[in-house]
C-alpha cells in the first residue's frame, strides 16, 4: 500500500489531503499548511506507519468537487470520492457513513445521529465521531448540531462551522 499526498485549496486556507490506493485516506484543515513543515505530516505518519509521498495532483479531483460545494452545488463528496475508511473503526465508523445520509442544508442533533447509526443514547459517541473524523468536509459532520438547535463547535474552530451552515442554507434557499 503506498500512501500519497497533495493539497486542496479551501476557503479555510489548504486542506492537506492524504490518499491510499483504496481512496481519500484524510482531508485535513490545519491551522496553517505549509509544505515545507517538517511536522506538517507527523500525526498522519504515525496513524499510518508510513510516510505519504508527495503526488502533486492527486487531489485535484477532490479540488475542483471543493470548488463546486463552495460555490453552493448541493456535493455530496462519498459518491463521487472513494473514501479509506482505514483510520476509524466501530461505531465512530457508523455513525460518520449515518452522517453522510444527512442531506445538503439540513441538520440533525447528535442523538438523532446515535439512532440512525444504531445505537440510540450514543450522543457523546457521535461527538466524538465528529471530533475525530478524518474527512473534514467530506463527512459533513457540520451537519450535526446539539439538540437544542445550536451549532456547537467544530474543533477549535465554531465559526467554520456556521459558515458552512449558512453555505448551505443558503444555496438550498436560492
Amino acid at each position: 500500500m503506498t500512501f500519497r499526498y497533495d493539497f486542496a485549496p479551501t476557503p479555510f486556507g489548504d486542506a492537506l489531503t492524504v490518499f491510499s490506493d483504496e481512496g481519500l485516506v484524510s482531508l485535513d484543515l490545519s491551522e496553517s499548511v505549509d509544505p515545507q513543515a517538517p511536522w506538517l505530516l507527523d500525526d498522519i505518519s504515525q496513524r499510518l506507519h508510513e510516510v505519504p509521498r508527495p503526488d502533486p495532483g492527486a487531489a485535484d479531483e477532490l479540488a475542483h468537487l471543493l470548488d463546486r460545494y463552495f460555490e453552493g452545488e448541493p456535493t455530496r463528496f462519498d459518491e463521487s470520492v472513494r473514501l479509506d475508511w482505514r483510520l476509524i473503526e466501530g461505531f465512530l465508523r457508523d455513525a460518520l457513513q449515518a452522517i453522510c445520509t444527512i442531506p445538503w442544508g439540513e441538520t440533525l442533533s447528535y442523538g438523532e445521529v446515535a439512532v440512525l447509526a444504531g445505537s440510540p443514547g450514543a450522543a457523546r459517541a457521535v461527538g466524538t465521531a465528529c471530533r475525530n473524523t478524518p474527512f473534514s468536509i467530506v463527512v459533513p459532520v457540520h451537519r450535526v448540531i446539539r439538540s437544542d438547535g445550536t451549532p456547537g463547535h467544530y474543533g477549535a474552530h465554531p465559526e467554520r462551522k456556521r459558515f458552512l451552515l449558512d453555505l448551505e442554507r443558503q444555496a438550498a434557499a436560492s
